[in-house]
């Protein structure tokens, strides 16, 4: 079994994947889960300008992992939640793909007759 993937859906995964790569972008996330914040809002919870909280937030955007939506001067993030399961699918495709190879290892070490097949 081989995970494969067509070009635009390799595309939005490669960004999903670079998004959570960061560990204040997951914390974004995990915020927004919990509820909407401002931008403002989550800025003041790391110890980085307002800027680059922004920038953290344009990755995720892009990414899909979270929405904004400006109302009056704020702009209120909140995760977009299929992302994080479409995040989940494919982890779940490439768990499937390890725990299968490790079966047939297994299995060749109870059996190295049944390997050679």
């Amino acid at each position: 079994m081989v995970v494969r993937l067509e070009r635009a859906t390799a595309e939005r995964t490669d960004r999903l994947f670079h998004a959570l790569a960061d560990p204040t972008r997951r914390d974004i996330v995990e915020r927004a889960m919990q509820g909407e914040h401002s931008v403002s809002a989550l800025a003041r919870e790391y110890p980085m300008s307002f800027a680059a909280v922004q920038k953290h937030v344009a990755v995720l955007e892009r990414a899909g992992l979270v929405t904004k939506e400006r109302r009056g001067r704020q702009q209120l993030v909140r995760t977009n939640v299929e992302s994080i399961r479409v995040a989940q699918g494919l982890l779940d495709r490439l768990e499937a793909l390890w725990r299968d190879r490790i079966d047939r290892f297994e299995a060749v070490l109870d059996d190295p007759d049944e390997g050679a097949t």
